[in-house]
């Protein structure tokens, strides 16, 4: 037998071992958590709570909440009365979780110590995706299709503003560096940046090149954007000082939520189409994409943990067969061979 093709048969033994993981792959699957929820029903948002090790997921189809301890990979607690829950924000500090829940149009205020429902606030209509205005006490809550953007005090658990738009309101993010929260405009392809200290609108502009902008996530110390364009399946780097639109890549269909590692310059976008597509920030003014991870079909969501850089997707089902689970992966290459 040639050395060539001795070469050629370890190399085909060696993806025989790992099967299903392709070598060079940015992502490996490292295990995964069932769930009790029914199988086969609609996930939505997860985010972390750092300070327990928890990992909080959206079961939108039964209305569910889960908390989930990271260092065990166990289910800590399924909490129900969250009826079409969508978004999941969690306030550190108080051990809050503050949930949109779009089978009542209502925000749902979590207490973690109790692992309970403790108050429910009126908003518009499809409470979706939020983020938390740390330095401010604030928690922003999208309503899609209210066209407006509910603020909540979490010292008193009450709604002291709406903000109303022409346009249905796509995810919001706070920068924390220029202390600003950015809501996407996806009916008029626009950025909308308010003052949290007085809610004030501060500005409003268009995103050349990008349509229908739903999903968002923000590395802060570059003061840059990361969009998910679902009208023209691409990624916009948006730079949030000048307006400037850096960089449009590829996205599979059904791109909904993305998520930003700062510490290695990863991006995240679930696909629902059956992927996760995976993009580097090399510094401030350079990307590039790394790969369309193949998952599972109708994945649409994840989380990041940042202390791990763990991967966490949620599935509602398996080569079409119903499942309730969250899925875990590490990265597997480096975030910038070249280096």
């Amino acid at each position: 037998m040639s050395t060539l093709t001795k070469l050629a048969v370890a190399w085909c033994a060696l993806g025989a071992i790992i099967p299903g993981q392709s070598l060079g792959q940015a992502l490996r699957k490292v295990g995964f958590i069932d769930l009790p929820g029914p199988k086969g029903q609609r996930f939505d948002y997860l985010t972390m709570d750092a300070e327990d090790h928890y990992l909080l997921s959206a079961h939108l189809g039964p209305g569910i909440l889960y908390v989930i301890d990271v260092r065990t990979n166990s289910l800590v607690q399924a909490i129900p009365g969250v009826p079409g829950i969508t978004g999941v924000e969690y306030v550190p500090g108080l051990r809050k979780v503050y949930t949109s829940d779009w089978g009542e149009e209502k925000i749902g205020v979590v207490d973690l110590k109790q692992m309970k429902v403790v108050k429910r606030l009126p908003t518009a209509e499809k409470p979706n995706g939020s983020t938390y205005a740390t330095e401010f006490g604030k928690v922003y809550v999208s309503n899609t299709n209210g066209k407006a953007v509910t603020v909540v005090n979490v010292g008193t658990d009450q709604v002291v503003k709406t903000l109303d738009f022409n346009s249905e309101t796509g995810m919001p993010q706070y920068d924390f560096i220029a202390r600003k929260v950015y809501v996407n405009l996806r009916s008029t392809n626009e950025i909308v940046s308010i003052d949290p200290s007085n809610d004030a609108i501060v500005e409003r502009y268009a995103v050349a090149g990008c349509q229908y902008n739903h999903g968002m996530a923000i590395d802060s110390a570059h003061h840059r954007a990361f969009l998910l364009c679902g009208g023209n399946r691409t990624l916009t780097v948006l730079a949030l000082d000048t307006h400037e639109a850096l960089a449009h890549l590829p996205l599979p269909q059904g791109a909904d939520v993305v998520k930003y590692d700062p510490g290695l310059g990863r991006v995240y976008a679930a696909c629902a189409s059956g992927f996760i597509s995976i993009f580097q920030e090399d510094d401030a003014a350079h990307f590039r994409k790394v790969e369309d991870f193949p998952v599972q079909k109708l994945v649409h969501s994840l989380a990041v943990d940042a202390a791990t850089h763990r991967v966490y997707a949620p599935e509602q089902q398996e080569e079409g067969q119903p499942v309730a689970r969250i899925v875990i992966y590490e990265p597997s290459v480096p975030p910038n061979p070249s280096k």
